[in-house]
């Protein structure tokens, strides 16, 4: 969906499910909840979880949207709202939120690794280099490769220039390829 067909599928589904339009509600968490939960899981590495805090992301959505001001920036609303309560989850159990799942593979790593079937090895390899990333790193990663964020929409999101933001990208995934080289090389 193109950016401007997006805004318009969401100023008219979140207008009528703000009225309370239950058929509106259901086309908006059919839409959006996919994408919430790739974000969450990644960062928790448990379904249940990121099941969980998807569900209490909409719950919020649904206590708020009357009061939402469509503009163009639901996108950037919806994730404020899953990044706050992952972070809010995470400090309740005291956990840290560690991203990484095999589905960006294609996107962040090597060629080698980039294949339809990576082994476990490579998959670990992944794994331990995001975990070695900065949190900034990563929640760009995640936001662009796991959340299908746009940049322009993760700038609006972070409140950060887009070249910024660009050059951070690509700097986290250099380290990330670098950081796998080296995981790879060692195992090897």
């Amino acid at each position: 969906m193109q950016d401007s067909d997006e805004e318009e599928f969401d100023r008219d589904f979140l207008a009528r499910a703000a009225k309370g339009d239950a058929a509106a509600w259901r086309v908006v968490v059919e839409y959006w909840s996919p994408r919430i939960f790739r974000y969450l899981r990644s960062n928790t590495r448990n379904e249940e979880l990121a099941e969980e805090i998807t569900q209490s992301v909409f719950c919020t959505i649904a206590r708020k949207l009357a009061d939402y001001v469509e503009q163009g920036h639901f996108e950037s609303w919806i994730f404020r709202i899953a990044i706050n309560r992952l972070r809010d989850e995470m400090r309740r159990r005291k956990l840290h939120a560690r991203p990484m799942d095999s589905d960006i593979m294609a996107d962040i790593a090597p060629q080698k690794v980039a294949q339809e079937t990576a082994a476990p090895e490579e998959l670990q390899a992944l794994r331990e280099a995001m975990d070695q990333l900065p949190d900034l790193d990563r929640q760009i990663i995640d936001l662009r490769h796991q959340g299908g964020m746009t940049f322009q929409q993760i700038a609006v999101l972070l409140t950060e220039p887009m070249g910024t933001l660009l050059a951070r990208h690509h700097r986290a995934i250099r380290k990330l390829r670098d950081l796998m080289r080296r995981h790879m090389g060692d195992s090897a």
